[in-house]
């Protein structure tokens, strides 16, 4: 690859529109091909993604540092540093970060169609509706 191809790769990675920053916190895409897409995802701490299910594609979650709290269908786990877990497609998924620092996750996303109306947000979409609260 010449230098002018891999500054063109690095540019087209910086201007995904899958890359920027978010409410809770930042999305960087690092390499994305036509079936998968590889991003750094870092949550402020004591916030989250919003529930949200994708019919197309899979995902891998790997803990860089920090400690996620995952539900994956209904199950929930906590993931500490060097632990992944796995997403399959058409699963209501959501990530918190629960700690005092940053939460930074690899994300893999593969699948064969990648694109942001693949994915569904339940609550958004009153699809889900959270439990009442107790008084």
């Amino acid at each position: 690859m010449t230098e002018n191809e891999n500054n063109d790769q690095l540019n087209s990675n910086e201007t995904s529109s899958h890359s920027g920053a978010r409410y809770w916190g930042n999305v960087e895409v690092i390499e994305e091909g036509e079936t998968y897409r590889i991003s750094r995802v870092e949550i402020k701490p004591r916030h989250g993604i919003k529930p949200q299910i994708h019919y197309h594609r899979n995902e891998h979650w790997v803990v860089v540092s920090g400690v996620a709290k995952v539900t994956c269908g209904n199950e929930e786990m906590l993931l500490n540093r060097n632990e992944s877990t796995y997403v399959p497609a058409a699963t209501l998924h959501k990530v918190e970060n629960p700690g005092h620092i940053p939460l930074v996750i690899l994300e893999i996303q593969n699948g064969e169609y990648l694109g942001e109306d693949d994915t569904e947000r339940p609550y958004d979409l009153n699809l889900v509706k959270p439990a009442p609260e107790s008084k």
